[in-house]
């Protein structure tokens, strides 16, 4: 169990840092990836979609890292969504037929081992009795 809830907060921290970063400076987070954000309509969806939406997913991560009965759906998740990030990523890249920058190389390392470590904590903590 100590295992899934260190790894949870460790979720929650990123993706809630990630969350702060982007709904304070969306243009400046959206630079990063080389996206450039040109009408207002593309600063609310980044800082809602970017910000927002990670910043929700931080708050349940903590919250269900101090609540026994929240790791396994918690730990679900994060297999999920990372899994489906890290695939959507790879083709895109293979879409678009270019690595382009690094930014893409780690988020999608990040992605990736995100994914299988979230699944081997939930392998590890449905081995456990109780």
């Amino acid at each position: 169990m100590r295992v899934a809830q260190i790894f949870l907060l460790l979720q929650a921290l990123v993706l809630g840092g990630f969350g702060v970063a982007y709904f304070i400076y969306p243009q400046e987070m959206a630079n990063l990836t080389g996206m450039v954000l040109l009408q207002s309509a593309a600063i609310v969806d980044v800082r809602a979609y970017y910000g927002a939406l990670q910043l929700g997913i931080a708050v349940f991560l903590l919250s269900s890292a101090l609540r026994p009965s929240f790791l396994r759906p918690a730990l679900s998740l994060l297999t999920l969504l990372f899994a489906a990030l890290a695939l959507g990523r790879l083709a895109g890249l293979y879409l678009e037929g270019t690595v382009g920058q690094s930014f893409n190389v780690y988020a999608l390392g990040y992605e990736s081992a995100s994914a299988v470590l979230a699944y081997v904590a939930l392998r590890l903590l449905e081995r456990q009795p109780g």
